[in-house]
């Protein structure tokens, strides 16, 4: 389904065959008179009067060729409940033949100067699919004509690059092993530099002469290539420290020699998806021009089964000279942080880092598919990611970080081993190994977003499959604070 969006000036729309409309919470039709014929408000009215008035919007289908929709603004409506008003409408007319909608932006009764930008930002987020390698496509399209007051040419913008920032990370993760494999993502990356951005790639040759074995043991057993990938926007007008963000990017995960069952295995295309919001996210700050210095870091790998793989027992040297003792070859995404992290810190010394990795299925079990899990060494880091995602419905619950913890995964044969040895608080102790990779104390956050990423059911924003979960999350952060 394709979405065309279209601002006119001025125009009516009664009469026209499609019409959406803005009500109060008590659905009160009566200044919605101009916009309907006696008989069509009478009919409506009458409808109402034995309808369940909880509901959020109704749809009324006049005839074969009119539907009437009437939405429901409640009181003190925020953001993101405009947003899944949005994206409601969408699931309630994307059905049938092309259709075409009109509304009125200036009959809203919400003082809210982006609420027609924030319910079809919703509307378009909701509209999302990935039919790439479908030979039959939807051709079908939907157009939105939207009369009087649009958002400003500046908002227009910000949601369209969030949009597409969101997109391509849910295109990146939605794609196959067989395609989406390290050697292709980094080419993908290297295209970014046509949107602003300085791109560096660190291939096999340059990371084994930098040190990064933790990294490279992860990826020793594919027959493609490692890789490092930094992505920089230098939006500021001074040498103002960047904000960093590293991403996990396992594009397959068998679990090398601790191998996964079957089962689990399926669904490791999606290994990546902390690295596609971290480049979904860069590309989001450029289209936008963002008055911010970022940097994104990317470690591109693909976890397999050969006879080069690592092996539970090996000892490696990670980029920040720690030695780490891999017990579970299946624990390699922390294995790629830890050398992401380091250099991050190091080379670019950030305000601070926030790291994203599909890192433990044990933090589903803690938090299931409502929260991702937040980790951090830093409260003002923490409580500003937290609010950021109330405000746009992707929410974090921060977890324990101690040294309790952190003593779990000493080793008797390196500095430290990749699982714990007692088992439980899987996730907590998956943190504390990610932050002794924290050299220099900068402010740093960790999000688990296992099960977060992708949605087999669909939520409020997607239809199911790659979420594009911490785009909008990390695109709020920044516009709270740092812009």
């Amino acid at each position: 389904m394709t979405v065309q969006i279209n601002y006119k000036s001025s125009g009516s729309k009664k009469n026209s065959n499609n019409l959406v409309l803005f009500a109060d919470e008590k659905f009160n039709i009566n200044p919605l008179k101009k916009d309907l014929s006696n008989s069509e408000f009478s009919y409506i009215n009458d409808l109402l009067k034995n309808s369940d008035l909880n509901k959020n919007l109704f749809v009324f289908e006049l005839s074969s060729k009119k539907k009437i929709v009437l939405v429901s603004i409640k009181k003190n409506i925020k953001n993101f409940d405009i947003e899944n008003l949005g994206a409601e409408l969408y699931g309630r007319v994307n059905y049938g033949k092309n259709s075409e909608y009109y509304l009125r932006s200036n009959d809203l009764i919400s003082k809210d100067k982006n609420f027609i930008g924030h319910f079809l930002h919703g509307f378009k987020l909701k509209s999302y699919e990935f039919n790439k390698y479908k030979t039959k496509k939807d051709t079908r399209f939907i157009t939105i004509n939207v009369f009087g007051n649009k958002p400003s040419s500046n908002n227009l913008l910000k949601f369209k690059a969030l949009e597409e920032g969101t997109f391509y990370t849910r295109d990146l993760v939605s794609e196959p092993g067989n395609v989406l494999h390290p050697d292709e993502y980094a080419k993908r990356l290297g295209s970014l530099k046509k949107y602003g951005l300085k791109v560096n790639i660190y291939d096999n040759k340059k990371l084994k002469k930098m040190g990064m074995n933790a990294l490279l043991g992860v990826g020793q057993g594919s027959i493609r290539g490692s890789y490092l990938v930094t992505v920089e926007w230098n939006g500021a007008k001074n040498n103002s420290k960047p904000l960093a963000f590293v991403g996990k990017g396992v594009c397959f995960d068998t679990g090398g020699y601790s191998l996964k069952p079957a089962k689990f295995m399926e669904d490791m295309t999606y290994d990546m998806a902390g690295s596609a919001v971290v480049v979904g996210l860069m590309k989001n700050l450029a289209l936008r021009k963002s008055k911010i210095n970022a940097v994104g870091v990317v470690g591109l790998v693909e976890n397999m089964v050969s006879g080069n793989a690592q092996r539970p027992g090996d000892i490696v040297k990670s980029y920040s000279g720690k030695t780490i003792e891999i017990l579970n070859t299946d624990a390699e995404g922390r294995l790629v942080l830890a050398d992401a992290l380091t250099f991050t810190e190091k080379k670019f010394k950030p305000k601070f880092m926030v790291d994203l990795a599909t890192l433990t299925g044990a933090i589903i079990v803690s938090l299931g598919s409502e929260y991702a899990g937040l980790f951090s060494n830093n409260d003002k880091l923490s409580k500003q990611l937290l609010e950021a995602g109330e405000k746009v419905e992707e929410k974090l619950w921060r977890m324990p970080l101690h040294k309790n913890y952190d003593k779990l995964i000493n080793s008797k044969n390196a500095d430290m081993q990749n699982i714990n040895y007692v088992g439980g608080a899987g996730s907590t102790t998956a943190a504390q190994f990610l932050q002794r990779f924290i050299l220099n104390k900068t402010p740093w956050a960790h999000l688990d977003i296992a099960g977060m990423a992708f949605s087999k059911y669909g939520g409020a924003l997607n239809s199911g499959g790659a979420t594009g979960y911490g785009v909008r999350l990390l695109n709020q952060l920044i516009e709270d604070h740092y812009e």
